[in-house]
């Protein structure tokens, strides 16, 4: 009877560091792709944010440029805000799904890497 009560006890000692030991190693896996995600669109967000200060520079610079061949500085810059909300609807209307499965489908891919 003795030796069952040990038996028993031990196997809860063992069941119980397999417990604990699966939960750390399920948190460790978690921790694993949080960060590869992380580290993968960090570069992607500084490159993102490199392009958007280009195209900024580019924007003021035609913007700039249609003024003066408009003789109103200020036309320019409709002329070129009127591109960018005609780009905006284009975008929105034909492309809003593609560009929504391409981010879920990469976000998805990184994650199950």
């Amino acid at each position: 009877m003795e030796d069952n009560a040990r038996n028993i006890e031990s196997l809860l000692e063992s069941t119980t560091e397999y417990v604990k030991t699966s939960i750390e190693l399920a948190k460790l896996k978690i921790f694993d792709k949080v960060a590869d995600v992380v580290s993968t669109l960090i570069p992607h967000t500084v490159l993102f944010a490199v392009i958007i200060c280009l195209l900024l520079f580019l924007s003021l610079g035609c913007a700039f440029w249609l003024g003066g061949i408009l003789n109103e500085i200020y036309l320019g810059f409709f002329v070129v805000a009127g591109f960018y909300g005609l780009l905006a609807l284009v975008l929105h209307f034909f492309m809003n799904k593609r560009f929504k499965n391409l981010i879920s489908d990469y976000v998805v891919k990184q994650l199950l890497k």
